[in-house]
């Protein structure tokens, strides 16, 4: 049996290969589908936010972070104070997560008090620039952003329930809860907002970190058995 050789002229034919097409959806840029490019744009805001602070956030500046063009923020956001609305509701609902992830697993109703304002100190300290713009001043306006209304709504009703399951008919009619409510979360944003300032010393109070400092303030606040 002979092996026949190419021809010098005619070169080996080459087993024939499929190259299927590529489809468009599989580019390396990332497709937002409906509800995706409004929870990318506050992520982007936030970490602008934490990392570079409230002067450099901007909704252009979003975009950039976010990989999608300049006009997309104004989708979902129509200016810059709609943008830190959402923020700040989502602020407030990770607070009040914060608050409740502390009280969880304590039976005791004095405890979970105090647990709950070491939650709320804890989260300030740990979200400084987050913190700040949930109360700040352009989000006052009554009625303006009911999203974050809603959301510290729902972050404060923790707080009342906490403090009504440990007070009961002690504090009396609703304006005695309400000023104790108030009493409450007096100290533990006061506290949350030294610290967030940088106004506080932890060694000049014998606290080896915040969570003892909170605490210890909000245990005995006035000193022991006061």
């Amino acid at each position: 049996m002979t092996k026949t050789t190419p021809s010098p002229d005619r070169p080996p034919r080459r087993a024939a290969t499929s190259k299927a097409a590529t489809p468009k959806s599989a580019t390396p840029k990332a497709a937002y589908h409906h509800g995706d490019l409004r929870r990318a744009l506050i992520a982007a805001a936030r970490a602008i936010l934490e990392e570079d602070g409230l002067p450099a956030l901007s909704l252009r500046a979003v975009a950039r972070r976010a990989g999608v063009s300049q006009a997309a923020p104004y989708h979902h956001f129509p200016d810059k104070d709609a943008l830190l609305a959402a923020l700040g509701a989502e602020g407030f609902d990770a607070l009040d997560r914060a608050m409740r992830q502390r009280m969880a697993g304590l039976r005791d109703p004095a405890q979970r008090l105090v647990a709950s304002g070491v939650g709320y100190v804890a989260f300030a300290v740990e979200n400084p620039a987050l913190f700040k713009i949930m109360f700040g001043a352009s989000m006052r306006g009554e009625g303006s952003h009911p999203e974050r209304s809603a959301a510290g709504e729902r972050a404060y009703a923790t707080l009342e329930t906490a403090v009504q399951a440990t007070l009961g008919d002690k504090v009396g009619a609703a304006g005695g809860r309400a000023l104790a409510c108030l009493r409450a979360w007096s100290l533990a944003h006061g506290l949350a907002k030294l610290l967030v300032e940088g106004g506080i010393d932890l060694a000049r109070y014998g606290a080896r970190d915040v969570d003892e400092l909170a605490r210890r303030t909000l245990s005995e606040p006035f000193g022991p058995g006061l």
